[in-house]
């Protein structure tokens, strides 16, 4: 697993996770507040996991799933599973931006 923060991860460093994993994704974490991402484990509960026990609060995270061989927002799939219910579109929107910034 690698923690992406004040850095951009390149979509060469994304294909070669893809194939270690899952061969055309990537699973990634992303905490909306923090401005950080925890990327290339196998499962997001690893992820979320690691970033609850590190201080990241549950309303904040969001499961995502990268597509590097794809381009622009298909490259980002939204995977709400380890969200909470009470989610709001500005906190989708905002997700959507913070994990854009990172690629």
């Amino acid at each position: 697993m690698k923690i992406v923060q004040n850095e951009k991860i390149s979509v060469e460093e994304l294909k070669e996770m893809s194939k270690r994993m899952f061969g055309n994704l990537v699973k990634a974490v992303v905490d909306i507040e923090k401005e950080l991402m925890a990327i290339d484990a196998e499962l997001h509960a690893d992820q979320e996991a690691y970033l609850l026990e590190n201080g990241s609060v549950q309303q904040n995270l969001w499961g995502i799933n990268l597509y590097p061989e794809m381009q622009g927002e298909q490259m980002i799939e939204f995977d709400s599973m380890i969200k909470n219910l009470s989610v709001n579109n500005s906190c989708f929107s905002k997700a959507n931006n913070r994990s854009s910034q990172m690629i």
